[in-house]
């Protein structure tokens, strides 16, 4: 069936809700549902803004990021970004991953934004908050007219994906190295494939997304994988992150960014579902890690640290610890609070 006879009027949400705050808002061009995507409803809009800032007491590091979809069918439980779809009237669960906006004009607006003059041509983040990488982008593809746009401005930047359908951008984004700085990394926490296939339901497959790894070294990249989320009491052994090394050095990948699991708000009460679910014998152990705090215990995490380090050395992987950390946090903070008085810090959530 053609995806553009799919267009649907409101439809009832599992718990009998009327999406109707999203249908009343300027920019909504169509929603469409297809036999290819059961259960998921896409939105597109036509999107104000392509270029998000990041607030200045943001500990990542860079300052600019695109997110062409808002909402993600992949559906990994642990998400961190499951409480922004909140600012969409739609909750952070089953909505999150059932309910996904797509800016179907984003390239357009996006070569907009970098032909202004002000435009100084900072790194520009991809994946930060949902994978543009996810599977509609297979249907939209909305990533080739991104990355041409940021590489013929002259922008730098990186893309962290879980979707594999990063392989068919792999000859453009070697034609964009040419001109900017390309980092691409691959987010690869689960290597046990039942676990993989619970905690992320709609992902590629670990095999898969290795193979990706592979295909990108092989173009030419110097591909990171972030091992993270790094789940205390389900793929914290030694021999589980002794193995994901190895698989992860034998795919070519140079760098590793690791983590522990941390659950915001949002993320937090679906993860924490899923665990009394699942693994009901963990469900204390959990709410003594993350009742009172997003992060791990900070013991927890300095042990993890002094474990992982001489694997990473054995495996010949250079590493970083996860940036968004209280530790790193209290720094970004500290700095921002320098900036003059007149920078606004509060974060804008931008819907469109």
């Amino acid at each position: 069936m053609r995806w553009i006879e799919q267009t649907i009027d409101s439809e009832p949400s599992r718990a009998g809700r009327r999406d109707s705050a999203l249908f009343g808002v300027a920019g909504l061009v169509r929603s469409v549902q297809t036999p290819e995507f059961q259960g998921v409803t896409f939105h597109e809009v036509a999107a104000k803004s392509a270029l998000n800032r990041v607030p200045a007491a943001s500990s990542m590091p860079f300052d600019w990021s695109i997110n062409p979809y808002r909402g993600c069918s992949h559906a990994c439980v642990c998400c961190y970004a499951r409480n922004t779809h909140r600012y969409l009237d739609f909750d952070a669960g089953d909505d999150f991953d059932q309910q996904v906006v797509v800016k179907v004009n984003i390239a357009e607006v996006l070569r907009a934004e970098l032909a202004k003059p002000t435009w100084s041509r900072e790194l520009v983040a991809l994946g930060t908050n949902t994978d543009p990488y996810q599977r509609a982008e297979g249907r939209y593809r909305l990533m080739p007219d991104i990355i041409a746009a940021l590489a013929e401005s002259g922008t730098p930047m990186s893309i962290l994906t879980k979707g594999t359908l990063l392989r068919r951008d792999l000859p453009l984004l070697q034609e964009a190295s040419a001109a900017v700085p390309v980092d691409l990394s691959m987010s690869i926490a689960v290597f046990d494939d039942d676990l993989q296939h619970a905690v992320e339901p709609g992902t590629p497959t670990t095999a898969a997304r290795l193979a990706t790894v592979r295909a990108a070294a092989d173009a030419g990249f110097r591909v990171s994988v972030f091992l993270m989320p790094i789940m205390p009491w389900l793929t914290d052994t030694n021999e589980q992150l002794d193995a994901a090394l190895g698989a992860i050095a034998d795919a070519g990948a140079k760098r590793v960014v690791y983590g522990a699991l941390h659950l915001r708000p949002g993320a937090r009460e679906w993860f924490l579902e899923w665990i009394d679910r699942e693994h009901p014998s963990l469900a204390d152990g959990y709410r003594r890690f993350y009742g009172r705090s997003s992060y791990a215990p900070s013991g927890y995490r300095r042990e993890l640290a002094r474990r992982v380090q001489p694997m990473l050395r054995r495996h010949g992987l250079s590493s970083r610890e996860d940036a968004d950390q209280p530790e790193h946090r209290r720094l970004a903070v500290a700095r921002a609070e320098v900036l003059p008085a007149s920078f606004d810090l509060t974060p804008q959530p931008t819907l469109f």
